[in-house]
């Protein structure tokens, strides 16, 4: 089919637009009644304002990522095109997730910090590892640590930078096993992941996840739906 007789870059600008403009209305109207002091009002309906003016703005912010898987498909905007020093920018991501401390799940990286190379759009990669550790880190129940390991790999005069997130202990197993998709439609995690597939695939990069080793596949397996292998191509 011609690119230009495809319906869904313009089906979801259209959707875009008609789901912000009463989103923002009514995230704007609600932080109003915050502000609001005259009449006061009783500490259930203020809790019960915050609430729904924090589901308001997820919405507006799913809406917004909704309108960024939109321009990406129908390469309205480009991802930049700089130098990104890769290990570097993970670590910087990885010190800035807190995703389920409340549950002692803690985020240990090792490897190399430097010297993967690539040109890219950081800003949007930045995001983009930040959604995946999130989402990583969301399906651990208890205490644990998952480690995310940076590394190189060469094979047929290609390096290549590897980023793998899996429970400790588990990282070479996850990273032997053979390669499965990785979910991306997660609860809780609105459009970022969908997302952040996108981004990383327009570096030139691949995400997946350890394959189940369940003969069934409705069978939960916690190393394929808790680990995430990233790679890209580097610069020598």
């Amino acid at each position: 089919m011609d690119p230009s007789d495809n319906p869904y870059p313009p089906l979801l600008s259209l959707a875009v637009h008609e789901f912000r403009t009463p989103a923002s209305v009514v995230g704007g109207y609600l932080r109003m009644l915050q502000k609001d002091q005259e009449p006061p009002m009783s500490e259930r309906q203020r809790r019960m304002i915050d609430e729904a003016e924090k589901s308001c703005a997820r919405l507006v912010a799913i809406v917004a990522e909704l309108s960024d898987i939109g321009k990406l498909d129908s390469g309205i905007i480009k991802l930049a095109r700089q130098p990104v020093e890769l290990f570097s920018l993970v670590g910087k991501v990885a010190e800035l997730v807190h995703e389920a401390k409340e549950r002692d799940v803690q985020l240990k990286l090792i490897g190399p910090s430097d010297h993967a190379n690539i040109t890219g759009d950081a800003g949007r990669l930045r995001t983009a590892f930040d959604a995946i550790f999130r989402a990583i880190l969301r399906e651990k129940p208890g205490p644990t640590t998952v480690v995310a390991e940076r590394r190189f790999d060469t094979r047929d005069g290609q390096s290549t930078a590897l980023l793998i997130v899996a429970d400790e202990g588990r990282v070479q197993e996850a990273y032997d096993r053979e390669p499965g998709a990785f979910d991306d439609k997660r609860g809780g995690m609105g459009l970022a992941l969908p997302l952040a597939r996108r981004v990383i695939e327009g570096h030139g990069g691949r995400l997946w996840s350890p394959a189940n080793a369940s003969d069934n596949a409705d069978t939960p397996d916690p190393l394929a739906r808790g680990s995430v292998i990233i790679s890209f191509p580097v610069r020598s």
